[in-house]
């Protein structure tokens, strides 16, 4: 439910209805889609097809070229917001996306940073700019914390781990927000 898929595809669809209604929801579309539904696409497509173990690409040698397929999308997503004439808060959110990329995604290379954990701070900051922050902190630090909390009890990562992917994922999406909103 909060895979880092997920949570990519939901994000922008929420920030563009609550931000700006109805056209929003179709910026936030686009954004989902490029930025979320195809890479979700590829994952799934690679799995069926044997390139990836699982849909969490837990084997790390398996994540470069993924990496570099999603930044490129979100890249074509940010492109496509600014030269189209997005509202600022959909070009941030997408913006977001590849700021915690650029933290998380050469850090995943030799160590096993939590996306999962990164991505859902992220989500947390955003809406927190978006809807009356107080609610926003309190419900999304629980679900960040269970998150983590869950990804240490299968033991897919450490407390370290999933600590370090909130800290970047946080990190990442107040910097934008504080340069572009």
């Amino acid at each position: 439910m909060f895979a880092p898929a997920h949570l990519v595809i939901g994000l922008p669809l929420a920030v563009g209805a609550i931000s700006s209604g109805w056209s929003g929801l179709g910026w936030g579309a686009l954004a989902a889609a490029l930025c979320g539904g195809i890479p979700a696409g590829v994952i799934a497509l690679g799995v069926k097809s044997g390139r990836f173990g699982n849909r969490h690409i837990t084997t790390r040698s398996e994540r470069p070229k993924l990496v570099a397929v999603i930044v490129a999308l979100v890249v074509a997503a940010l492109v496509l917001l600014a030269v189209l004439g997005a509202p600022q808060v959909m070009v941030a959110c997408v913006a977001i996306m590849l700021a915690t990329l650029a933290v998380v995604g050469p850090i995943t290379l030799v160590w096993k940073i939590s996306f999962h954990t990164a991505v859902a701070a992220g989500s947390v900051v955003m809406l927190a700019a978006v809807l009356p922050a107080v609610p926003v902190w309190l419900v999304g630090g629980l679900v960040v914390a269970a998150i983590g909390w869950s990804r240490v009890t299968i033991n897919d990562h450490t407390v370290g781990q999933v600590t370090a992917g909130a800290i970047a994922g946080t990190a990442a999406t107040w910097a934008v927000l504080s340069v572009m909103l």
